[in-house]
């Protein structure tokens, strides 16, 4: 028995500290963390500017609350919202608030300007999702490990398959407010939708007169080759939902950005946060938008990209895995004759840090300020893991 509860089934090893691309447990052994915090680490551990930022608020003030502004904050909006070209943004914590964030402005804009009757919202979700794991997270979701056990569920979701219009189209009626869906599915082994599909839902939900939420709390920020993941298919949301890599792998920082008219509508009281937009998330937020500024991060995703697509191509034309999927520095491989855990302690006896998810497949993020060299002994690791 321990006193530590089982939510979590982690991988054999017990970290001690960690420096740009690399970890060391408390053994001494070094691994290249290609897990990366699930993209909380875009930037890779203990980022030297990001580390300033947070020593330098330390120093000053930690928390006010939004009971009371604080001299760093519309600042850190100003640029997050520049960076995204975006017009507003609210700042919460974990990217399940920031979901539920969008889910509540949503309806409050279905109700207030849309004119849907009362209690009658419907927000069109996708099968194989995942926003998080709260009550209403998961009542949104098609996943029977995260849902079972957990109702009554909240109502008001329509679920339908990823990757497919019509099936949206289909499911729109005078009810909808809003269709949430992730530009690439993360937990779900990254995956990658059909060209058209972030488009035709821009012009359905235009034409429907609801919303388009796109949550990049795992896509978003550098990791794709672009700020934003809905920028490679020419979309612009009306709703985006950021995290993970906001809070530079040092606090928990989330939020959604998009339309001030439709953000406008939470007004004081409708809704809030203790620790939202706290002085130290945001210069520490202040401080990713300056290093995602200069596009460095997302030139690395993009050069990088070739190296971490074409090794994992060359392992599904051996046979050794049975499907790959890459964007930016973000893989799914997906194996047959072994489970995806099994691949990940393999992987880690190689001195290399992944994690498996769905049984079969296999998750790589391994931070932006990864090496080519770096990167080729990661993909050394997996050949030798699925071999």
């Amino acid at each position: 028995m321990t006193a530590l509860a089982a939510n979590y089934q982690p991988l054999d090893l017990e970290i001690a500290t960690g420096e740009g691309a690399w970890v060391t447990d408390t053994a001494g052994r070094s691994y290249l963390d290609c897990l990366a915090g699930y993209s909380a680490l875009n930037f890779g551990h203990r980022h030297p500017e990001l580390l300033a930022a947070a020593h330098a608020q330390l120093d000053r003030l930690t928390l006010t609350s939004r009971a009371l502004r604080h001299e760093v904050l519309l600042p850190f909006a100003e640029a997050i919202t520049e960076l995204t070209s975006t017009q507003m943004f609210l700042p919460m914590n974990t990217g399940a608030e920031a979901v539920e964030t969008a889910i509540k402005a949503a309806r409050k804009w279905g109700y207030d300007v849309k004119g849907v009757p009362a209690d009658q919202a419907t927000i069109i979700v996708a099968e194989g999702a995942f926003h998080g794991r709260t009550t209403t997270m998961i009542s949104m979701s098609s996943d029977p490990e995260a849902r079972t056990g957990f109702g009554p569920y909240t109502p008001g979701f329509r679920i339908v398959p990823y990757d497919d219009a019509q099936a949206v189209a289909d499911a729109i009626d005078e009810t909808t407010v809003a269709v949430l869906v992730e530009p690439v599915q993360g937990e779900a082994g990254v995956l990658i939708p059909s060209t058209g599909y972030l488009p035709e839902l821009r012009r359905l939900t235009d034409e429907a007169g609801a919303l388009l939420l796109l949550d990049e709390i795992q896509s978003g920020l550098g990791r794709t080759g672009a700020t934003l993941t809905q920028e490679l298919a020419g979309v612009q949301a009306d709703l985006t939902m950021l995290g993970k890599a906001l809070g530079g792998g040092i606090v928990p920082s989330s939020g959604v950005v998009g339309r001030a008219d439709v953000l406008g509508v939470l007004t004081a009281g409708t809704h809030g946060s203790t620790f939202g937009g706290n002085p130290v998330a945001s210069a520490v937020g202040l401080a990713v938008v300056r290093l995602l500024a200069t596009g460095e991060y997302q030139e690395r995703a993009r050069t990088l990209h070739p190296v971490l697509a074409g090794r994992a191509g060359q392992l599904l034309e051996e046979g050794l895995v049975t499907d790959v999927r890459c964007l930016g520095l973000w893989l799914g491989v997906d194996v047959s004759d072994r489970s995806g855990r099994e691949v990940s302690e393999r992987m880690a006896a190689e001195g290399v840090i992944a994690k498996e998810t769905h049984g079969h497949t296999l998750r790589l993020a391994p931070p932006l300020c990864i090496s080519e060299t770096e990167l080729q002994q990661v993909m050394d690791a997996l050949a030798k893991a699925v071999r």
